[in-house]
């Protein structure tokens, strides 16, 4: 069987476990009617269908339906009857071709003057030769039916569920109101909280050190002439915190803003932070244009965070990055060849990196399906 032969078969396998689950769950909903209808219990449900329907039609997994509750009650009346009705299309044509190609080689322990059912329903199973003819004929109408019918219905169920389940425009525009106004407040937070972190850097360290080398200074200029030792020593150890000051400032700032950035650009930090990689990594980075700083920041430490994740969660060997500019969007795509199975939720910085990026009104997908690879997808807004 070639490529096409399999995967056309594949996708009849899976749309018969799609639209058997779909006849069971619609019968379920039938019955429990009087539960679903309350938004509480049918929103869950509605979720969970629409999670089924995207993996059918190779999308993204969705979050959460947050629809209206007369879209969802709908979706679950229109869900029902579509669900019954092409379930029953394809018990119809694949149960009845299963049939077939069970009893036809038993048609002799079948009572005296039994008749062939389906297509050729009437007609008595006197030998062999008719069984077999008959039998075999209908098994491969049946076959062909199904095989040609199940993969376009499971694929218009999955698009009628997704259709009804997305957000409209309006209901779009809400959602991403509410979500900029949470991560502004996360920002805000989080804005607040980094500037306490940085006065305490300079305040306990930076700080501390200027005080100690203006002692030192003070004591060293009353020493002048009086004991030359001291005044030496005194100032080695000026010349040495002075050192360290700077070394403490040039941390702090680097968290704020990386020096590199201002330097070369985002494309040459990019460049100098994959040469540093703990792991191979090809850079294609595009012509980029005139980036916002806060862009050109956001886009680095993602791709520092990726490539730091990749080094010591995934195993990986190699990894890529994609930096491209389309209009006014930035889109960043990171990809390793590592163990995948990706849990933002543990604590492995994708948390951090969606909200940095969130703040900037741009949006992260993740990718991560067990056994790799990983791929973080970052979009983000940079002016036209």
């Amino acid at each position: 069987m070639n490529h096409h032969g399999a995967g056309r078969l594949s996708a009849t396998l899976r749309g018969l476990g799609y639209l058997l689950a779909s006849l069971l769950t619609a019968a379920v909903a039938l019955l429990g009617l009087p539960v679903l209808i309350v938004p509480a219990m049918a929103r869950p449900w509605a979720s969970w269908h629409r999670r089924r329907a995207d993996r059918l039609l190779g999308r993204p997994r969705s979050g959460p339906v947050r629809v209206g509750a007369w879209r969802i009650l709908g979706w679950l009346g229109t869900y029902i009857v579509t669900g019954l009705a092409f379930g029953l299309v394809v018990v119809m044509c694949a149960g009845n071709a299963v049939a077939t190609a069970v009893t036809v080689p038993l048609w002799w322990a079948l009572p005296p003057g039994t008749r062939a059912g389906g297509f050729a329903a009437g007609v008595p199973l006197s030998g062999w030769g008719t069984a077999l003819t008959l039998g075999t004929a209908q098994f491969v109408v049946l076959a062909a039916l199904t095989y040609g019918l199940v993969p376009p219905l499971a694929r218009l169920h999955a698009r009628i569920c997704v259709a009804l389940l997305s957000p409209s425009a309006a209901e779009r525009l809400a959602q991403r109101v509410e979500t900029l106004t949470e991560t502004r407040a996360g920002a805000l937070n989080a804005h607040g909280a980094e500037l306490r972190r940085i006065e305490r850097d300079l305040h306990d360290g930076t700080q501390a050190r200027l005080v100690a080398i203006a002692m030192r200074l003070g004591v060293a200029r009353e020493s002048l002439g009086e004991d030359p030792e001291l005044v030496g020593r005194l100032l080695r150890e000026a010349h040495e915190n002075t050192e360290e000051a700077m070394v403490e400032l040039r941390e702090v700032i680097r968290t704020i803003y990386p020096p590199i950035l201002a330097d070369r650009g985002l494309a040459g930090a990019l460049t100098a932070l994959g040469s540093r990689s703990a792991i191979d990594t090809t850079l294609d980075i595009g012509d980029l244009g005139a980036v916002p700083a806060a862009v050109e920041a956001v886009a680095y430490f993602t791709i520092a965070e990726a490539l730091t994740n990749a080094a010591k969660h995934s195993r990986a060997t190699r990894t890529t990055v994609r930096v491209v500019r389309v209009g006014d969007r930035l889109s960043i795509e990171v990809t390793d060849d590592g163990i995948g199975g990706v849990d933002e939720t543990l604590g492995t910085g994708i948390a951090g990196i969606r909200h940095r990026v969130l703040a900037l009104d741009g949006t992260l997908r993740l990718h991560s399906p067990a056994g790799g690879p990983t791929t973080i997808t970052v979009s983000l807004p940079c002016g036209s």
